[in-house]
């Protein structure tokens, strides 16, 4: 059977269609036109290398606009971080203050850092080893790092004592010295 293309047109009101295409107009004198557009490589035109460098410019200067706006935005928090501190250390100030204008807290301020007493009241001060006083930053020190001493616990002592009152002891015992009284 004939395709659309071979059919003759029949009929009264029948018009001559053009005949068809040839083979030389479709066929293979057209591969190789198709052939050299494909193998053609784009080139690169006078006002694509403009495009591409003023894009390249607008880049650069809008990545350094870009990177001093986020400098900036660093310097706005941390500003802004310094502000925060300062705020809570002016309240803590403020609430210091307040309670330096209470007496009693002044008083025990007086008492705690100078040892300060009234009159009529007997202070008393608490005498290192060293043999200078302790004041009231001194720390105790961990039990972990003190070194035991042997000290005899006192109900020992009474014990001892008791028992040297009932039975006196001899001279053979070298731990008890006895001192003779004079009258």
């Amino acid at each position: 059977m004939a395709g659309p293309a071979n059919r003759k047109p029949s009929g009264p009101g029948a018009t001559k269609r053009p005949a068809a295409r040839s083979k030389a107009a479709t066929g293979p004198a057209r591969e190789p036109a198709r052939a050299a557009l494909a193998n053609r490589k784009p080139r690169l035109t006078s006002r694509a290398a403009i495009l591409l460098l003023v894009a390249a410019v607008l880049v650069i200067s809008y990545a350094s606009s870009m990177r001093a706006y986020l400098n900036q935005r660093a310097h706005i928090a941390d500003t802004q971080a310094r502000i925060a501190a300062a705020k809570a250390n002016i309240k803590a100030l403020e609430k210091e203050k307040r309670r330096w204008a209470d007496p009693a807290y002044v008083e025990a301020q007086a008492r705690g850092r100078l040892g300060w007493v009234l009159p009529g009241e007997v202070g008393y001060q608490v005498i290192g080893r060293d043999g200078k006083p302790l004041g009231s930053n001194d720390v105790l020190d961990d039990p972990a790092s003190v070194v035991p001493l042997n000290h005899t616990p006192v109900w020992t002592k009474l014990y001892q004592s008791v028992r040297i009152t009932d039975h006196p002891p001899t001279t053979a015992d070298p731990d008890v010295k006895i001192t003779p009284k004079n009258p």
